[in-house]
């Protein structure tokens, strides 16, 4: 595209024709605040808070949707003019406001109070009518609260383009705008999946997790619980950032130290359990490819994937994987092989789980959950949840020393951590079964094309001299792509990994918030996924099938993979939503 010649308060620069001010800005370090804007997302204009001066235009212009089209186009960020309407506009938000900061989970990480402060805000300056709404707590996995939104519709946008669910959208019009469901009806009576991205794409408190802490501590104070605590792959490369560390730093003996000091009986890694996943799932695959089965055969580690497949795509379960998730497998493990072997009562068993993902809340109370006649797992805490409980404590995380994960739930592979990125479990699942089908252990096993944050990879391996077709898709809209190609009857695949979230978990719905500028600036995904590839490289073992804590499990409890007993404990069975 032709360059053009601009100036931006004074300054000369060069940029595409077409661009629009906020990148042209942006690009040459001017910052203009913004409240809706969500890069190829959500690019409405509605919040007027990037306005600029344009030298000939006749009203300030909306920097996120003008596009500089004009040979010595002058830009002015900074006017008084300019300032005086983003405050104006910002102390309007705040007349309309719950201003409960002090309380609210988003207290000095919110982009309207940030921007209240930076343009010197009175929040009493307007005074008037309110709009008081009820908050929505229909969602296992998430609170609505309308007296917190400033109606940038960000989490509308994400939720139809991103996930392409859109069971959300403004209702009525002018001052009683208010975001929510068809006809103002409760989320639990639609088809929302629980991915929580437009948690974390919300610029307030309006949307936050259903929080847990209150009953880990309880169950922590009770001296009859024996509390065990497992952490989720993308858990320790993005818990530091709530600590200040840069984002995508792995930080996993902190993260264990920290657990401890908190007072949890056993420390252990759900990597364990998503090395036992492959075991079931590479089993599972074999068998389907080599005796038939419904193929493509598709992985069944996210639960928002599973509810949306069992929401949209109800004649594919068959498809799915029965294998539970490592979550699932992890509080199995704990209340049926770990309380034999220890000789604790499964009931008597508090398990947590902290993951990168809101709808692990809800997945903890699907049915079939109950390996040992009381739910696999009791609470799950998001990596921000995990993170307000440390500071609570009074615990200083940065000055801790690294500690390592209890046995014999806490021994993992550099295949159970990579499930934490796009790609991953697809590369975990190929490693394990390319030995088995080929007889012999392969010294190329890094299957890279299935890596990056492209939303759909496909790839050809062959696996035992015949050739798979494979396909990873992270984000639902992704996801429906390829289901879409199922159902149709035009799908090449064997074997497909979903993810629900954009990048994997790394990127779920419960991990650290950032603003829509850093967003836009850096590739947190890639960053964290980075960090987790590292991690995987360090590893002693990087195939499932080598952990020696999950070969002993086998040997002393399950017998084999798909055994009667692994069926029972470790898989499960998904439910046609379509039927009511």
């Amino acid at each position: 595209m032709a360059k053009i010649n601009i100036k931006i308060n004074g300054r000369d620069y060069s940029v595409e024709s077409g661009t629009t001010i906020l990148d042209a800005c942006r690009q040459v370090g001017i910052k203009i605040p913004t409240l809706c804007y969500l890069e190829k997302i959500n690019c409405i204009g509605a919040c007027r808070v990037c306005m600029v001066e344009v030298k000939g235009a006749r009203t300030l212009v909306a920097a996120c949707t003008y596009p500089i089209d004009r040979e010595g186009t002058e830009i002015f960020t900074n006017t008084p003019k300019v300032i005086r309407s983003r405050k104006t506009t910002v102390e309007l938000l705040l007349s309309d406001h719950d201003q409960k900061c002090l309380s609210c989970a988003r207290n000095t990480n919110c982009e309207l109070q940030t921007l209240a402060y930076e343009l010197g805000c009175d929040a009493n300056r307007f005074q008037g009518a309110k709009n008081v709404s009820e908050k929505d707590e229909s969602s296992v996995c998430f609170v609505r609260d309308n007296n917190k939104c400033v109606l940038c519709r960000r989490c509308v946008a994400v939720c139809e383009k991103v996930q392409s669910v859109s069971v959300i959208g403004a209702n009525n019009r002018g001052f009683d705008t208010s975001i929510g469901c068809a006809f103002e009806t409760d989320i639990k009576e639609h088809t929302c999946v629980g991915c929580g991205q437009c948690v974390v794409n919300c610029p307030t408190g309006a949307l936050t997790e259903k929080e847990e802490i209150d009953n880990v501590l309880a169950a922590l104070a009770d001296p009859t619980k024996h509390v065990v605590v497992g952490t989720a792959p993308s858990v320790r490369v993005a818990l530091g950032e709530e600590f200040g560390y840069p984002i995508g730093t792995d930080t996993e003996g902190k993260m264990v130290a920290a657990l401890r000091n908190l007072g949890f009986d056993r420390v252990f890694d759900v990597d364990f359990a998503a090395d036992l996943t492959i075991m079931e799932e590479g089993f599972e695959l074999v068998d389907r490819i080599q005796h038939g089965g419904a193929l493509p055969m598709m992985t069944s580690c996210s639960p928002a994937w599973i509810k949306f497949c069992e929401y949209n795509y109800p004649e594919l379960l068959p498809n799915l994987s029965t294998a539970k998730s490592p979550q699932q497998m992890f509080g199995a493990s704990v209340k049926t092989y770990y309380a034999k072997k220890f000789g604790i009562d499964p009931k008597d068993i508090y398990v947590v789980s902290v993951m990168p993902c809101i709808a692990k809340k809800f997945e903890k109370t699907r049915p079939y959950q109950d390996a040992a006649g009381v739910p696999d797992i009791d609470a799950v805490l998001t990596t921000r949840e995990l993170a307000r409980m440390i500071k609570r404590a009074g615990i200083q995380y940065n000055l801790l020393p690294d500690e390592k994960f209890d046995e014999p739930l806490g021994v993992s592979t550099g295949a159970g951590v990579i499930f934490g990125a796009t790609g991953g479990v697809m590369e975990a699942a190929l490693r394990t079964v390319a030995d088995l089908l080929e007889g012999k252990e392969l010294e190329d096993f890094e299957y890279t094309a299935v890596r990056g944050q492209q939303g759909i990879k496909s790839a050809t391996v062959t696996l035992g001299g015949k050739e798979i077709k494979i396909a990873v898709a992270s984000s639902l809209a992704n996801a429906r792509v390829l289901m879409d190609e199922i159902k149709a009857g035009n799908s090449p695949y064997q074997f497909i990994e979903i993810m629900s979230c954009p990048g994997g978990c790394v990127n779920g719905g419960g991990q650290p918030i950032h603003d829509a500028a850093t967003r836009q600036r850096l590739d947190i995904p890639g960053l964290r996924a980075k960090a987790i590839y590292a991690n995987d490289k360090a590893c002693t073992y990087r195939k499932s099938y080598k952990n020696p804590a999950v070969m002993a499990m086998y040997d002393e409890y399950l017998e084999k993979p798909g055994s009667e007993r692994a069926h029972h404990i470790l898989h499960t069975k998904y439910i046609d939503r379509t039927k009511k």
